[in-house]
């Protein structure tokens, strides 16, 4: 379905509205101690639902997580060359995400002075 300039316009600007009258509803309701206390019940429930499931994802990314904070640590200190001798598997899992920036360029890609 294609839109005319004039209806992404109008489109856009009730959005603007509608967002900006939703802010001045929600400054005045959160203040109301009933709407505290059920937003309140809502986000324990909340969390109580993803408490297992957080702690999954937590153990699933833990080892990444390592191996970022150890990539810095070393990073920081102009050390990366002693990272990657001390802990090669930690560097190739970073690899392997394509977390780091400093690889080689794949032999697929040429590089030519010829210009």
């Amino acid at each position: 379905m294609e839109y005319s300039d004039d209806q992404i316009q109008h489109i856009l600007n009730s959005y603007k509205c509608r967002r900006e009258k939703d802010k001045i509803n929600y400054e005045k309701k959160k203040l109301n101690p009933e709407f505290m206390e059920k937003n309140r019940q809502r986000a324990r429930q909340h969390y109580q639902l993803t408490k297992e499931k957080r702690k999954i994802d937590y153990n699933e990314n833990k080892e990444l997580q390592k191996a970022k904070s150890c990539y810095h640590y070393y990073k920081n200190r102009d050390k990366l060359e002693t990272f990657k001798e001390k802990h090669p598997e930690k560097y190739d899992k970073l690899i392997t995400i394509n977390y780091l920036n400093d690889q080689k360029p794949s032999s697929s890609t040429n590089i030519s002075d010829e210009s």
